[in-house]
C-alpha cells in the first residue's frame, strides 16, 4: 500500500473516530493501543506583536481582518496501566484538572507527567499552596530545562512546582533530532527542540505504526509560521535556535506522515502537516 494511502487512512481515523466538544473543549482520538485527550485550557484573541519577523504584507497576506484566535492546550495519555499528562495548562480555575477528571481520571490516577517546558500556561496545575495536585506521579523534564530554571535563573514558579514533587522529578537528556527519541516511558520519546526555552521538548508517541509528535510550543501563530518557519516569536528566548528546532520538528513530522500536536495550535490542536515550497501546511483534524 503506497505510504499516501496509509497517511489518508490514519487522518481519517483521526477525524472519524475522535470527538469533540465545544462546550467541554475536549477531543478525544486513538494512536494505536493509546487514547489521546486534547484539552484546550482557554482561547484569546491574538496578537500579531509577538511575530515581529513578519512585516505587513506578510500579516496581510496570512492573516484575515477578522484576525485570529490563541490558544493553551494539554494533552492527556491514557496508556494501557498508565495515565499520562503532557503539560498542565496555567492553572486557571483548575480547567485542566476538570477536565481530567470529566475524563474519567482523578488526580491519584494520574501516573506521570510530562514537561515540555517550564513556562507558567504550562505548569500551573501541578501544585497549589506547595502540595502537589498529582500525588502519585513522576514528574519527567529534561536536564538542561531544569538546570537553567532551578539553578542558573531559577524561576519561583518552576521552583515550587518541582520541588512539590521531591524526589518524584526525573530528568532526562532529549534525543537530538534526526536520532531516536530518548525513551521516557513506554511508547513515549523525548526529542530536543531547544530555543524557545534551553530545554524545551517535544514527545514522540507511538503506538503499532501509528505515531503522534507533541511539540510543546514550537510555535506560538500558526497562520504565520507554518508557511513562513523562520519567523520566531518574542517568547522565544534563543529566536534563531527555535527556528531550527521548528524546522526540524516540522520537517521530521511531513516526511514522516506523523500526526502534529501543540500547545498552541487552534483546538483541537492536532492534524497533519506537509511541505510547501520553503514552509508548510497544516490541516487540522475536525
Amino acid at each position: 500500500m503506497k505510504k499516501e494511502v496509509i497517511w489518508g487512512l490514519l487522518f481519517g481515523t483521526i477525524a472519524a473516530g475522535g470527538f469533540s466538544s465545544e462546550s467541554d473543549g475536549i477531543y478525544v482520538f486513538k494512536i494505536g493501543q493509546m487514547e489521546i485527550c486534547v484539552m484546550i485550557e482557554g482561547e484569546r484573541d491574538g496578537n500579531v506583536s509577538i511575530v515581529p519577523g513578519a512585516d505587513e504584507a506578510l500579516l496581510r497576506r496570512y492573516i484575515s481582518a477578522a484576525g485570529f484566535k490563541h490558544s493553551t492546550n494539554a494533552f492527556l495519555i491514557k496508556a494501557p496501566g498508565q495515565n499520562i499528562l503532557v503539560d498542565s495548562g496555567m492553572g486557571t480555575n483548575n480547567i485542566i484538572l476538570e477536565k481530567i477528571k470529566k475524563l474519567g481520571v482523578t488526580p491519584e490516577q494520574l501516573n506521570a507527567v510530562l514537561i515540555t517546558h517550564l513556562h507558567g500556561d504550562h505548569i500551573g496545575t501541578l501544585q497549589r499552596n506547595g502540595k502537589a495536585l498529582f500525588p502519585n506521579a513522576k514528574i519527567y523534564i529534561d536536564a538542561k530545562e531544569h538546570e537553567y530554571f532551578t539553578r542558573i535563573q531559577p524561576n519561583q514558579g518552576a521552583v515550587a512546582a518541582l520541588n512539590s514533587y521531591g524526589s518524584n522529578v526525573i530528568t532526562f537528556d532529549a534525543a537530538t533530532p534526526g536520532s531516536a527519541p530518548k525513551e521516557i516511558l513506554p511508547g513515549i520519546g523525548a526529542i530536543a527542540a531547544y530555543g524557545h526555552t534551553p530545554g524545551h521538548t517535544a514527545f514522540l508517541v507511538e503506538s503499532g505504526a501509528e505515531k503522534l509528535l507533541i511539540a510543546g510550543d514550537f510555535l506560538h501563530v500558526g497562520l504565520v509560521q507554518f508557511p513562513c518557519p523562520d519567523i520566531s516569536a518574542t517568547y522565544d528566548m534563543n529566536q534563531n535556535n527555535a527556528a531550527a528546532s521548528r524546522r526540524q520538528l516540522l520537517d521530521y513530522a511531513a516526511k514522516n506522515k506523523i500526526i502534529l500536536g501543540g500547545m498552541h495550535i487552534v483546538f483541537p490542536g492536532v492534524g497533519k502537516v506537509e511541505t510547501d515550497g520553503s514552509g508548510y501546511k497544516f490541516f487540522p483534524s475536525n
